[in-house]
């Protein structure tokens, strides 16, 4: 009888494990999310990840929450934390103020952004008459408060505000030569538009790391929603894996880490080795994930038992 060899390969299953990754939280609303947050910051402190950020709501809405987040994984945790900031709605001296806190608190990397206005991500963006007009300029003010380490967001599909891709690029290189130190992109789902988006800012002379943003999609319905507000592209094929599980969670969930892995495993293979996981406060897909790429604990050395 012939014994027949499965030709079936996942990507992933050659990638070497050589992969930095950092992940992102948002700060919780209630003491359930607070509860949520914390048991997935723990369940993913053990990948030691490059950092974590912790995202900033519109017009500065989580202001405070934030800080006490940034604070306590600084202070709680081995990790790495970087704080997002905006300047929507607010002065200069009041984003001054809020950065000098950082530093003198401990942080040492911000993650800076534009924003978006109070009122929501549909809003056009109208700068505060004595605030930063853009996240350029924004950076360009972190670097006479102190030598943070600043990442900027990047947008593979362009900016929804942005009148062209040329246009988004040189935008970039604004914020780069502003003083920022690296690039994060909003998620994408397509290899080639995120490797092309690098080419093209390499080419305008993009000399920082292009972190590429992954999502795990926990909810189809929730993901089409948050694509349509950043102009992001869900490919069709997605939506028919996706098709019928409604009400089954824990196979939405490995249907989802098989597609991330598989992404970024595509990726790896064109050279990516950084990966930021916007992790939703959720660890179990996150982790997942990373255990595919073999990205794992660090193993815990041998202890010689005396005779």
């Amino acid at each position: 009888m012939n014994t027949l060899t499965p030709s079936f390969r996942p990507l992933f299953a050659d990638v070497p494990g050589d992969i930095g990754v950092s992940f992102e939280f948002f700060p919780p609303k209630t003491e359930k999310m607070e509860e949520t947050l914390w048991t997935s910051i723990k369940a993913l402190e053990p990948l030691n990840p490059r950092f974590v950020s912790v995202t900033y709501g519109a017009g500065g809405s989580t202001r405070e929450r934030t800080h006490n987040t940034v604070t306590r994984i600084l202070k709680e945790t081995s990790l790495t934390p970087a704080a997002h900031l905006t300047c929507v709605a607010a002065t200069r001296d009041e984003v001054d103020e809020v950065a000098r806190a950082y530093w003198e608190s401990g942080v040492r990397h911000i993650v800076a952004l534009r924003g978006d206005m109070p009122t929501g991500i549909n809003t056009p963006f109208e700068a505060h008459p004595d605030g930063y007009q853009n996240a350029a300029d924004l950076v360009a003010g972190l670097t006479k408060i102190a030598p943070f380490e600043i990442s900027v967001g990047a947008y593979p599909e362009c900016h929804p505000d942005s009148p062209s891709r040329i246009a988004d690029i040189e935008n970039l290189k604004r914020k780069v030569d502003a003083g920022a130190t690296r690039a994060i992109t909003q998620f994408f789902f397509d290899p080639d538009c995120y490797l092309r988006f690098v080419d093209l800012a390499h080419a305008a002379g993009i000399n920082v790391p292009v972190l590429p943003g992954i999502l795990p999609v926990t909810n189809f319905a929730q993901l089409k929603r948050m694509a349509d507000m950043c102009g992001a592209t869900v490919p069709d094929w997605m939506g028919r894996l996706f098709e019928g599980l409604d009400d089954q969670p824990q196979t939405r969930q490995l249907v989802s880490a098989t597609i991330a892995a598989e992404l970024c495993a595509r990726l790896y293979q064109r050279g990516i080795r950084d990966f930021h996981f916007y992790t939703l406060n959720r660890a179990e897909l996150t982790g997942a994930i990373c255990h595919l790429l073999g990205v794992r604990p660090a193993s815990k050395p041998d202890v010689e038992v005396a005779a």
